[in-house]
């Protein structure tokens, strides 16, 4: 049954697909500082020109303020750029912040996935030191409980400041985007989203449709299944979305995922009008940035904060 909830339109194609792309971009391994901004409290600066300009988190206890795509977080902490089952890529964009729940359940999740075969976890965008909208790549990203893991295995050595920045991930999707590529998909992909599926904290995982579409030959029918939802891009990576963390108030919830495993709604995006859009007669006009207004009131002092 195809997903009318999402239109199959070239403007949607535009809005999404790029942003998958930046999680290839390659980094810096001498990063610049962004200059100041000239009017940094206007009412018309883009929240993420402010949020992308903070390097530390906040002081004080963690709390999360908002969605997962309009909101902040403070009292974050930085996942260390090494682990005995994860490494940290494109360390210069300093996306490796998250609340204390998400940079435990990472950790936690490298150690199960080493029992499944897995060689390592590589950690890509987790969240901005105080969340909020990013200058580049990602729209949800900002409250400090999602993640992104590549599904490249770990190499068995630690990896060069110049090999995290400059590494590409592996395209797990054939060029015509109609299925995995058997030259590099394995049974061990499956176990690892599998066993980060199964994981109570866990609210959903996206990826490529292609990948779903592998999923559903091997696993059909798994309760974990219904977690596991496809997305515009994620060819190289599996987006980890955690649920709202007990005794976050103001964390706003994602509502529950669609009942079943999702395999027979899948021809939605093996269609014709997603895999090869065509261009609107008027191109659409992009989207304002989003301002401080539009995120909680609680964000403007968690931007201000020591």
């Amino acid at each position: 049954m195809p997903m009318p909830r999402i239109a199959p339109s070239f403007a949607l194609a535009v809005l999404l697909l790029p942003v998958a792309a930046q999680a290839q971009d390659r980094g810096s391994v001498n990063p610049k500082p962004l200059p100041p901004l000239e009017h940094p409290d206007a009412p018309s600066t883009p929240a993420k020109a402010l949020f992308g300009r903070v390097t530390r988190g906040s002081a004080g206890p963690a709390h999360i303020y908002g969605f997962y795509a309009k909101g902040c977080f403070s009292g974050g902490e930085a996942l260390p750029l090494d682990g005995p089952n994860w490494q940290v890529m494109r360390p210069s964009r300093n996306r490796m912040w998250g609340t204390p729940y998400l940079v435990d359940f990472v950790e936690r999740l490298s150690q199960k996935a080493a029992r499944v075969g897995w060689p390592g976890l590589l950690v890509g965008d987790m969240a901005q030191p105080r969340g909020g909208p990013m200058i580049t790549g990602h729209a949800s990203h900002q409250i400090g409980i999602d993640a992104d893991v590549w599904l490249t295995p770990m190499p068995g050595h630690r990896m060069s400041r110049a090999e995290r920045e400059e590494t590409s991930a592996t395209d797990m999707v054939r060029p015509d985007r109609l299925d995995i590529d058997p030259q590099v998909w394995t049974p061990t992909h499956l176990q690892l989203i599998k066993l980060t599926a199964e994981q109570p904290e866990v609210e959903r995982i996206f990826v490529n449709a292609a990948i779903k579409k592998a999923l559903c030959r091997d696993a059909s029918g798994s309760r974990w299944m219904s977690k596991v939802r496809p997305m515009y891009g994620h060819n190289y990576h599996y987006h980890i979305r955690l649920s709202c963390p007990e005794g976050q108030e103001n964390c706003q919830p994602q509502g529950a995922p669609p009942s079943g495993d999702g395999c027979d709604d899948l021809g939605y995006w093996f269609s014709d009008a997603v895999l090869h859009p065509k261009p609107p007669k008027v191109a659409p006009k992009p989207k304002p940035a989003m301002t401080m207004a539009a995120l909680p009131a609680a964000c403007r002092a968690v931007l201000k904060a020591p």
